[in-house]
């Protein structure tokens, strides 16, 4: 078994077609079709079943897909290691992040350590934040950007910026509401929230019970899996919601949302690495740029 068996083998997986895959790895389609059929062959498993003109993974194929994407992941940590003896003059760093960081947050810090490092490749993975940590848990990810705090022993975890969650509703809605609101009038409200594992959902779980609203008293009459179907479902009037103010901003600016006038605790945004793993010199560069100042990392 090969390291490019295996780029292939994601590669197929990811887009469950040989064609496209092709594509993305610049190969012919014979030697796609070549290299799965060779492992297949080897190993005496099924990987993938034809359905139609289409193929799909197999239960032997799934599982393989995850230690695929862990083995990738460590040869590509351990070139990274390698190339730092020459500097930060080429090399990849792999990342998650959950939607909120990796949509409003990050990109401008990426931007920013791209032109100071333009030989660093940047994969970014995009998840909610049990995905993230769980990323970064299994080696898939060097660094992962989470919202709220994760216990975990295995996992260095450091804040890196501050986020407000803002209550919304539709703007249609937010005349019959009184000019103040208590967080105990929230559990009259019909919420559109995301789904359990978002670290949105809970931030907002957590601001609930500190006002003593426990959570199964609320009405969510929708859990929707991103940041912009939630805010456009809010939009729509479907009830309202909590989401970072960085979400927000564009529904309020063009008049479609309206803020509840309710104080959320501010959360906290954090980068989370391995403990027992080597921190690559390029991880600690895009640290340091994002928080200047800090001495100890």
């Amino acid at each position: 078994m090969t390291l490019e068996q295996l780029r292939v083998f994601v590669a197929v997986a990811e887009r469950q077609h040989m064609t496209r895959a092709a594509e993305a790895l610049h190969l012919a389609q014979s030697a796609v079709s070549a290299a799965i059929a060779g492992l297949e062959a080897r190993h005496g498993a099924r990987l993938f079943s034809r359905v139609g003109r289409g193929i799909e993974l197999t239960e032997a194929g799934t599982v393989f897909l995850g230690e695929a994407r862990a083995v990738l992941a460590r040869a590509e940590a351990a070139e990274l290691v390698l190339s730092e003896l020459g500097g930060l003059k080429r090399g990849r760093l792999s990342l998650h992040a959950s939607q909120t960081i990796a949509s409003y947050w990050l990109p401008r810090h990426l931007v920013a350590f791209r032109r100071a490092h333009p030989g660093i490749e940047i994969r970014l993975g995009v998840g909610n934040t049990a995905q993230v940590v769980e990323a970064v848990r299994g080696g898939l990810a060097e660094l992962g950007f989470i919202e709220g705090v994760v216990e975990d022993p295995s996992l260095a975890i450091t804040e890196i910026a501050r986020d407000q969650l803002v209550v919304v509703v539709s703007a249609n809605e937010a005349s019959s509401l009184p000019e103040t609101l208590a967080p105990a009038d929230l559990a009259a409200f019909d919420w559109v929230l995301r789904e359990p594992g978002s670290g949105t959902r809970s931030a907002f779980e957590a601001a609930m019970a500190a006002a003593g609203i426990p959570f199964p008293q609320l009405r969510v009459v929708m859990e929707l899996p991103t940041n912009e179907a939630v805010r456009a479902a809010v939009e729509a009037g479907m009830g309202a919601t909590a989401i970072s103010a960085s979400v927000a901003a564009s529904g309020l600016e063009a008049g479609l949302l309206a803020q509840v006038k309710v104080v959320l605790p501010e959360r906290a945004f954090h980068v989370i690495h391995h403990s027992e793993r080597h921190r690559s010199a390029a991880a600690t560069a895009l640290m340091r740029l994002m928080m200047p100042g800090r001495d100890t990392l």
